[in-house]
């Protein structure tokens, strides 16, 4: 039995947050309120009285590397107050629960708000996990992180409504809702007044964002016009909700809008995409991505393809890969196909068998490093517009408007955070080098 005793004047924290960019902007958020409680966040791996892990459930793997991160965390410090969180939480709560060392298992109703129940007397049960999410608009009244980054995720939408075949986050984050106006933008404000440059608007369905009366163009717009700030980007929206005049603010230069669309396709093959219960067909995407590319000749575009998909066919996933070549996309993310307890595809009876799913993906993956090879390598000679991020191992990188990731072969002395014009030398699969030819005035 844990006596939780606490040696130090100050109370030591660590947060480990797996998965999605939503999620580690709640991640982000926990550290802030054990700062605000008064607690000192050390780095994962040291020495704390409380351990936070934030954890992923999107795939089998996915829970097993929380799990192994949950038992390195207890191994690490035994007498630590372990709380296990996010959406492995909610959706295997008692499963978590039963991990030797836990002290509470929270669901993402409460999770930005468990320090409510710490302090307390502890309840009978560990689990604390509702099984259902509100669909009202919510707050989170939280503004800036605990450490400063050029770049900052702001959350303004949470689960989803489309219910597909495969997914497991309906049942883990609930419902589609909304943040509410007024606190997207008083965290947005909070951003730009601490230096940050660029804000990605994050959350599981962004398209859907509706509050007040005012839609996720509205939003963007909004957004989009407050002072201080040089750059909005769109972390992933669905195909389905995508605003066509998002695509003219892309295109003009003067507007903080990147041309950046990663659109989570899924499949390039319409039986799988009807299988998958998604919301669009393959000629339909098709003609969006060419309007997008005319519009926008500088877009990046990126999506999401599974993999493995139960009765898919040989044929299929050759089509997805056609799909995937002939659209010009930059790259593509690959997900292998993973039965979800609760999901109607856990119940598919022409499953694929795993050393197939792998040799696909692995099939995909190569394609998708030569797509960006050829995205990359297209920019030689070209001058690109890249905000500096901290500096690692003496060098300065950063991404162009357009989310190539720019490496500076020089290192000139104060250049964080700045905006600067760079000529592309030579292009990667994973990056491009370039010099550096003027900073830009702010």
């Amino acid at each position: 039995m844990k006596n939780h005793k606490i040696q130090r004047n100050k109370k030591r924290a660590s947060v480990r947050t797996l998965g999605c960019r939503l999620n580690q902007y709640e991640g982000l958020a926990l550290e802030a309120k054990l700062v605000k409680s008064g607690y000192e966040i050390v780095p994962f791996g040291e020495v704390a009285d409380l351990g936070l892990i934030n954890t992923c459930t999107v795939t089998n793997e996915a829970d097993a590397k929380s799990r192994n991160v949950i038992r390195r965390f207890i191994r690490k410090n035994p007498e630590a107050l372990t709380v296990v969180a996010g959406c492995y939480s909610q959706i295997s709560a008692n499963e978590v629960s039963m991990i030797d060392g836990v002290d509470y298992v929270i669901g993402n109703h409460d999770k930005l708000n468990f320090l409510n129940y710490l302090g307390v007397k502890k309840p009978d049960s560990p689990v604390i996990v509702r099984d259902r999410i509100s669909r009202e608009d919510f707050s989170i009244g939280f503004v800036g992180d605990t450490n400063f980054e050029q770049r900052a995720n702001l959350k303004i939408q949470d689960g989803c409504d489309f219910m597909c075949t495969f997914c497991v986050i309906p049942f883990a984050r609930g419902r589609s809702r909304s943040r509410e106006w007024s606190d997207v933008m008083e965290e947005a404000k909070g951003m730009l007044d601490r230096g940050v440059r660029e804000i990605v608007i994050t959350g599981v369905n962004l398209g859907t964002y509706h509050s007040n009366r005012r839609s996720f163009l509205d939003l963007i717009d909004s957004l989009s016009k407050l002072d201080g700030l040089t750059r909005l980007r769109i972390s992933s929206i669905e195909p389905t909700t995508i605003p066509l005049e998002l695509l003219a603010w892309m295109a003009d230069e003067a507007h903080p809008l990147m041309p950046f669309l990663h659109i989570p396709m899924q499949a390039g093959c319409n039986d799988t995409l009807k299988r998958m219960k998604r919301k669009y067909c393959l000629e339909e995407m098709e003609e969006f991505f060419e309007l997008a590319r005319r519009k926008v000749p500088q877009v990046c575009l990126g999506t999401d393809l599974m993999v493995g998909f139960p009765g898919e066919k040989q044929s299929d996933f050759e089509q997805t890969c056609t799909t995937f070549l002939g659209n010009s996309f930059s790259y593509c993310h690959v997900f292998t196909f993973s039965e979800r307890k609760g999901t109607p595809a856990n119940r598919f009876s022409d499953s694929i068998p795993m050393n197939i799913r792998r040799e696909r993906s692995a099939e995909l993956r190569i394609l998708s490093s030569k797509s960006r090879l050829i995205f990359n390598q297209k920019h030689k000679n070209q001058a690109l517009r890249v905000l500096l991020e901290n500096p690692k191992d003496g060098k300065y990188a950063g991404y162009s408007d357009n989310y190539i990731k720019v490496v500076l072969t020089q290192s000139p002395p104060n250049m964080a955070n700045k905006m600067v014009k760079v000529k592309v030398l030579e292009g990667f699969p994973e990056y491009v080098t370039g010099e550096l030819i003027e900073v830009e005035k702010i």
